[in-house]
């Protein structure tokens, strides 16, 4: 399982050992992207870029920043976000 590495790594990596780490969104591997936090450099991401060279992209987008529509326009072949 991969994850995006953001501020909290420190604490997330206490928490979560057994998750791989990295940089930045664009060099994960995941076939889903799980939005867990609203920090603003998730609220720009190229969407397009994320669901690139996988079979099945999927998101789920816990913090409501995309719309459903946005997320299948730029790749995605499923879209779970939260009820608004």
């Amino acid at each position: 399982m991969r994850i995006v590495v953001p501020k909290g790594f420190t604490e997330g990596e206490a928490l979560l050992p057994d998750i791989d780490w990295i940089e930045g969104p664009y060099v994960a591997s995941a076939v889903t992207v799980v939005l867990l936090t609203e920090w603003n450099e998730f609220r720009s991401l190229a969407l397009k870029r994320l669901p690139a060279g996988r079979a099945q992209p999927r998101m789920a987008d816990l913090s409501n920043i995309y719309e459903e529509k946005t997320a299948l326009d730029a790749g995605f072949k499923a879209f779970k976000g939260v009820e608004r």
